[in-house]
Order: structure tokens, then C-alpha cells, then sequence
């Protein structure tokens, strides 16, 4: 979401990191310039005014003026102010006493509420808890389906009463939920194509009912502007505890994610940054003003990877590596786990200095598919050695796997190479090889 913005504050940092001297005179220019970028951004005319009035009175001081590098120290300081802005540190979600916790979840039709309930209730689930989804949307029955269809793919239960109201359905659940040990309960309320009446009254009522520990807020990042007045509605009828912001992996201008939290002052708590069910990644101040000054989000990134590479696999590919014995069995493993990750372009997002790619730069996960398709198409002793494929198993390789032969030698090549590279290791470099190692993805 953040490419755009991201690529013209860089451009203002440049350009202030080439004055021969800072003044107060070009400091007020850039931050000018910064402002106008996140006016652009659909950020919140008040937001951007006191985020830029902050930077400059803190800019324009001695520390500043007198520093070696001063147009680094501001970029310092924007990016503190800007941790501020969205949050400064991670907000959990707030615990029961005594279980179950009850998180009740609001927001607009079309919003993804009702993905985020199942989304959530995924995310509960490897940290250890054992959640229950509600479908308390009873004037849509498709979002009734969509929650059991939800439930039936991360396997986990959905408490529905088709013939009862909202409030009755979710007081039930309580009691269902202690009866079969579940310890916490997620109430998918409904939601309309704007704010009204009838739903805050009806949300209001299920809020008094239930007493949820945690109400959460889910807003469309792409509305922009919207999504702050929205969020502004509901809480001051809710009082919620958090917001969620989905689709933060869309090309909106992001706007929303820097506006919300300063309006309303209640947490960001996780954003949605993908379609799928584990996309889903609680809300960092820090790494995401990180992300958005091109700075990447390296923690994140070795989080990703850490969920996917266990600590014993990584060990037996090590001593793989160490005696020469990298297959192509091997790779097609670390690739599929690499692919697991998340999209290319996200991945990419998340690297510091990436941001000052050519907008056309190709970041294409298609790339990985083919060079999967390639290896699957190999026979599993063509895979566990290469050195047999001559022409003829290359024709049918390239067949299989739809694509040209140049492809399918290009790969084998690089893999070739790749070998020739870890038998010159020597045992003690095994470790920093391993971390500089780039496999062959086109």
C-alpha cells in the first residue's frame, strides 16, 4: 500500500540530504513538501498539520542545525514522529479473567469483517487458543454461509441460530462456548453499506448483552478518508478498543493507516495484507513508519521466514550444504516454503532500500511457478542428479512443465553453478554462505 508514498517522501529526503547546509529556511521547504505528500496520501488535513508543525519544532533546534549529518537527524525525527502517529508500540488484544474472552467484531459491509473473523480466529488458534465463531449477522444470510464456509477452512466451529436475533444468538454462544471448552469467543456482527440507525442500535444492544472484553473495529484501508469519518461514527456510539485495517496490501494511498488512530485514538491492532486466511499480521508502529520511509521491516521478514523454516530442518539443509549434497529435491522444498512467505512484491517491501526500485521493475512471482514447474516435471532421480539430463530429457521437461527448453537449461545451469559454489566452501563459511546464498529464480 505504501509504494507510492513511500517513493516520494524518498525524494524529499534526497534532496534534503544534499543541502551543503540545513537551514530553517529549506527545512521549512521539505516539510512543506512532506506535508503536501501526505495530503496527497488522503491523509486528514488535521493529522498532517500537527505531524508537520511536531517534525519542525523539534527540527529547527540546535541538535539539528549543528549536526554532521542534519538531513538524516530530521529523517530521525520523522520517523519518530511518525511511530507516534500510528501508535508508537504493538496493542495485544485484552484477556478474560476468566474464559471465555469475548471479542466482538464491528464494522461497514464490504469491509471484510466477516474474513477477518475467520482470519482472526486462525491467528488465535497458533497462539495457542481454542476460539468459536459466531454468526450474529442475521439479516445477511450470505455472511452467515461465508462464516461457515470460513470455519470448515480453518476447522474451527461457528455457534449460528438461523430463527433468532442478533443479541439472542450471541448471549447463547457464551454459554456454548463454556460447555465445550472453548476459550474465546468471536462475534461476527452485522454491518451495512454505511453508518445507520437500526445496526448501531442493534450493535449497541449485543455490546450490553455479551460485555465483550474486546470490540474491534474493521475498516477497508482503500476508502481513504472514509474509513476515518467511519471509524469516527462508530466509536463515539461503540467506544471500541482497536481498529483493524484489511486489504494493506492494496494500491490505495494509504491515508487511512496514518489518519485513524490519531482520530480516534484507539490502537491499530492487525492489518490484513493479503487474501488468504494466514494473512494476517498484528499492527507494529514502528516496523510499518519503517516500511513507509524505506527503511524495510526486517523484523517482520526473519518472523515470516522463521515460520517456516524449522530449526531442525534448517540444521539437516546445512549439513546438506556442508557435504556437497544440495539436490534438487532440496530446492524445490525451500521453495515452496519460500512461496509460503507471501507475495514477492510484499516480501521485497520489507527490504531496507528496496523502495528506490524503478517503478517498473519486475517483481514477478510467476517466476517461482515456473521454475516449480520445471522441477516437478523432472523424474526423482533427475531431481536427486542432474548431471543425466541430456537433451532429450530436457525437450520433455520443458514440455511438461510448459515452458521452453532455453528455461529449463537456464535453470540447470544456474543450479550447476550453485553446486560448484557449495563443494568450494569450506566448512567454517558454511553458515555466512548459507546466508548470502541466492537461489536461481529466473
Amino acid at each position: 500500500m505504501f509504494e507510492n508514498l513511500s517513493k516520494k517522501l524518498e525524494v524529499v529526503f534526497k534532496k534534503l540530504r544534499g543541502e551543503g547546509k540545513i537551514t530553517e529556511a529549506n527545512i521549512a521547504e521539505s516539510l512543506r513538501e512532506v506535508r503536501r505528500v501526505l495530503l496527497d496520501a488522503d491523509v486528514n488535513y488535521k493529522v498532517a498539520k500537527e505531524f508537520v508543525d511536531n517534525v519542525q519544532k523539534r527540527a529547527v533546534g540546535r541538535e539539528v542545525l549543528t549536526s554532521i549529518t542534519p538531513g538524516q537527524l530530521i529523517v530521525k525525527i520523522i520517523y519518530e514522529e511518525m511511530v507516534k502517529l500510528l501508535g508508537v508500540s504493538k496493542a495485544d488484544i485484552q484477556d478474560a479473567p476468566n474464559p471465555p474472552t469475548v471479542i466482538m467484531i464491528a464494522g461497514l459491509q464490504g469491509s471484510g469483517k466477516t474474513t477477518f473473523c475467520g482470519k482472526l480466529a486462525l491467528y488465535l488458534r497458533t497462539k495457542g487458543r481454542n476460539p468459536l465463531l459466531v454468526a450474529a449477522d442475521v439479516h445477511r444470510p450470505a455472511a452467515i454461509d461465508q462464516l461457515v464456509l470460513l470455519g470448515k477452512q480453518v476447522d474451527i466451529p461457528v455457534y449460528l441460530e438461523r430463527d433468532r436475533d442478533a443479541v439472542t444468538i450471541a448471549g447463547n454462544s457464551i454459554e456454548y462456548a463454556r460447555k465445550n471448552i472453548r476459550d474465546t469467543v468471536i462475534i461476527d456482527t452485522a454491518g451495512r453499506l454505511h453508518v445507520d440507525e437500526e445496526m448501531m442500535r442493534e450493535a449497541i444492544a449485543v455490546k450490553e448483552k455479551v460485555r465483550p472484553h474486546e470490540i474491534l473495529f474493521v475498516v477497508d484501508s482503500m476508502t481513504g478518508q472514509d474509513a476515518v469519518n467511519t471509524a469516527k461514527a462508530f466509536h463515539d456510539r461503540l467506544n471500541f478498543d482497536g481498529v483493524v485495517l484489511t486489504k494493506l496490501d492494496g494500491d490505495a494511498r494509504g491515508g487511512a493507516a496514518l489518519s485513524i488512530r490519531h482520530v480516534v485514538e484507539k490502537p491499530i491492532k492487525f492489518a490484513g495484507v493479503g487474501e488468504k486466511l494466514d494473512a494476517l499480521e498484528p499492527f507494529h508502529p514502528d516496523r510499518i513508519a519503517s516500511r513507509i520511509l524505506g527503511m524495510g521491516d526486517v523484523l517482520t521478514l526473519v518472523e515470516k521466514a522463521q515460520e517456516q523454516f524449522e530449526v531442525e530442518h534448517a540444521q539437516k539443509l546445512e549439513e546438506k550444504l556442508r557435504k556437497a549434497q544440495f539436490t534438487f529435491e532440496d530446492f524445490l522444498e525451500q521453495l515452496r516454503a519460500l512461496k509460503n512467505m507471501g507475495p514477492l512484491n510484499q516480501l521485497v517491501g520489507m527490504i531496507p532500500g528496496m523502495n528506490r526500485l524503478p517503478a517498473d521493475a519486475a517483481i514477478d512471482d510467476k517466476a517461482l511457478v515456473r521454475v516449480e514447474a520445471i522441477i516437478q516435471s523432472m523424474t526423482r532421480e533427475e531431481r536427486m542428479r542432474p548431471s543425466i539430463l541430456n537433451g532429450s530429457r530436457r525437450r520433455r521437461i520443458a514440455r511438461g512443465s510448459g515452458t521452453t527448453i532455453q528455461e529449463v537449461n537456464r535453470l540447470v545451469k544456474q543450479f550447476d553453478e550453485m553446486q560448484k559454489m557449495i563443494k568450494r566452501m569450506s566448512k567454517g563459511n558454511v553458515r555466512r554462505a548459507m546466508k548470502g546464498l541466492q537461489f536461481p529464480l529466473n
